[in-house]
C-alpha cells in the first residue's frame, strides 16, 4: 500500500497576488505607505476596446494622398481675444520643473514648437529654457501657487486653472526633499532639501462662484488676451464640466485616471477617479445640454498612446488631447539603454516609477546634474517631434478610412465596442448590435 499523500497544485490567490503580498510585507516593515509616479497600472475599460468601422460599401472613404484631412484646431475662442491655434489636436500636459529636469522641459518646448502644437508648465512656474523654446506655452495656475506671478501669466499663450488631476483627483502634489535643489527652492520660495506637499484645493475659492470671479481676475490681469482653461480630474465629469463652463471657462481639460503624476499615494493611484473613456461622454453630455458643445473646447488626458487613442477621443466628442507620460517615453524615459542603471534601482527599463526619489537614469524626472546631462534637448525634442508626426498621420489615416475631411469629422456613429462596459461607457453600440447598454429605448 503507498505512503504516497496526492499533491495538489499550488493554486496562487487572485485576490492576494505576487504583488499584494509584497505590499503587505512592505507597509509591515516600514509603516509608511508607498509614494510612486505615473498613472494606474490595472487594466481599466480603455480606448482599445473601441473599433472603428471604417468605410466600405455604405460609406465612401477619402484617398489617402490626394485627399486632404485636416487636423488643424482652435482652442480658447469662446472669450479670449487670442485664441490658441494649433496644427495638430495633440498637446503636452503640464509636468512641472522640479518634477522633470530643464533639460527635460526645453525638450519638450522644442518638441511641441516643431510640431506645431503646444506644452503646459505644470507647477512650480515658468523656466525660461521652456518659455524660450515654447512657441505656444500653457502657464498652470495651480492651488499651491508655486512660482506664480503676475509677470509669467501675461508671458504666457493661456492660462490653465488646475482643480483636479487625474491620477489624484482630490488630492495635491509631491515634491520630495532630494529633488528641490538650490534652482527648485528659489523659484518655489522652499527651503532646499525639504519634502514639500502641494495644497489639494486653491486657498482663495471654494466652489464655482469663487472661480468665476477668479477666472475674471486672470482675464483681467492679462488683458483678456489669454484662453482660460479649467482642468478637472475624471470624478464627477458631468457635474464638473457644466460648473467649470458655467464659470467662464473657454477650454476644459478633463484628466482620467491613467493620466500620471510625479508623486503620489499608490492607493490614491489605482483606487481613486475613473478610467478616461468613462469620462468623455458624460463631459460632452454637460456641453451639449448647455449649448456649449465645441463653443468650449474640450481635452482629454490620461493613458493617450498612439493616433488610434487621439482618433477615439475625438470620434466621442474630444476637440484635443494631451499627451505627458507617452511624451516623456519619446524623449527618453524608461529608456532599456539605461537598464543596467535601473537595474541597480531594483526596477527593469518600462517599469521604472520612483520617480520622487530623483535618481532618473535617463536624466528626465531628476534634478542630479550628473543624470541631468543624459538628456540632449535637442534630439530629444526631434524624437518627441517626430513622435507627435506619427500620431497625427495615424489619426489621419482612420479619419480618412471613415470618409472625413477633417479630423474633428470623426463621430461616435464610426464606432462600435468589444464589450457591454466600453460600450456602456462610451455610449456606442456593441459590436454586431445596434444595442447600447444603459440607453433608454423608449
Amino acid at each position: 500500500m503507498s505512503t504516497n499523500k496526492p499533491i495538489t497544485t499550488p493554486r496562487p490567490s487572485a485576490t492576494f497576488d505576487d504583488y499584494t503580498l509584497s505590499e503587505i510585507r512592505r507597509a509591515a516593515a516600514t509603516g509608511i505607505y508607498d509614494i510612486r509616479g505615473g498613472g494606474a497600472k490595472r487594466k481599466v475599460p480603455h480606448f482599445d476596446d473601441l473599433l472603428f468601422l471604417g468605410a466600405s460599401m455604405s460609406r465612401y472613404p477619402l484617398e489617402g494622398y490626394r485627399e486632404t484631412c485636416n487636423t488643424n484646431v482652435v482652442l480658447g475662442s469662446r472669450f479670449a481675444k487670442k485664441p490658441i491655434e494649433l496644427k495638430i489636436p495633440i498637446t503636452i500636459a503640464g509636468m512641472s520643473f522640479g518634477s522633470l529636469s530643464g533639460p527635460a522641459k526645453e525638450a519638450l518646448g522644442r518638441g511641441a514648437t516643431l510640431a506645431g502644437t503646444s506644452t503646459t508648465t505644470g507647477d512650480g512656474g515658468m523656466t525660461e529654457e521652456e518659455r524660450g523654446h515654447s512657441e505656444v506655452l500653457v502657464y498652470q495656475y495651480l492651488p499651491s501657487r508655486y512660482g506664480m506671478n503676475p509677470r509669467d501669466l501675461r508671458r504666457a499663450d493661456a492660462i490653465e486653472v488646475v482643480v483636479g488631476q487625474g491620477a489624484k483627483p482630490g488630492g495635491g502634489g509631491m515634491l520630495l526633499g532630494q529633488k528641490i535643489s538650490d534652482r527648485v527652492a528659489e523659484m518655489r520660495t522652499l527651503p532646499k532639501g525639504i519634502d514639500q506637499r502641494s495644497a489639494c484645493r486653491h486657498p482663495d475659492w471654494t466652489g464655482p462662484d469663487d472661480l468665476e470671479i477668479k477666472i475674471h481676475e486672470l482675464r483681467e490681469i492679462t488683458d483678456w488676451q489669454k484662453p482660460i482653461y479649467v482642468k478637472i480630474g475624471g470624478a464627477r465629469p458631468y457635474y464638473d464640466t457644466a460648473l467649470a463652463v458655467k464659470a467662464g471657462a473657454d477650454v476644459v481639460v478633463l484628466d482620467g485616471m491613467q493620466g500620471g503624476t510625479a508623486a503620489t499615494q499608490e492607493v490614491f493611484i489605482e483606487h481613486v477617479g475613473q478610467p478616461t473613456l468613462a469620462c468623455i461622454r458624460p463631459a460632452v453630455q454637460a456641453l451639449q445640454d448647455l449649448g456649449m458643445h465645441r463653443e468650449v473646447q474640450l481635452v482629454i488626458s490620461g493613458g493617450i498612446r498612439n493616433g488610434a487613442d487621439v482618433a477615439k477621443a475625438l470620434a466621442l466628442g474630444a476637440d484635443a488631447v494631451s499627451i505627458g507620460s507617452a511624451a516623456l517615453v519619446a524623449i527618453g524615459d524608461n529608456d532599456p539603454r539605461w537598464e543596467e542603471d535601473y537595474q541597480k534601482l531594483g526596477t527593469t527599463a518600462g517599469a521604472y516609477d520612483d520617480w520622487h526619489e530623483g535618481q532618473d537614469p535617463a536624466g528626465i524626472s531628476t534634478q542630479d546634474p550628473v543624470l541631468m546631462k543624459r538628456v540632449d534637448p535637442v534630439a530629444a525634442g526631434r524624437r518627441l517631434a517626430n513622435y507627435l508626426k506619427v500620431m497625427t498621420l495615424e489619426t489621419q489615416t482612420i479619419a480618412r478610412a471613415c470618409g472625413k475631411n477633417h479630423v474633428h469629422n470623426l463621430e461616435p456613429e464610426d464606432l462600435c465596442a468589444l464589450t457591454i462596459e466600453s460600450a456602456a461607457m462610451a455610449g456606442v453600440p456593441l459590436a454586431g448590435t445596434d444595442w447600447i447598454p444603459g440607453k433608454k429605448t423608449f
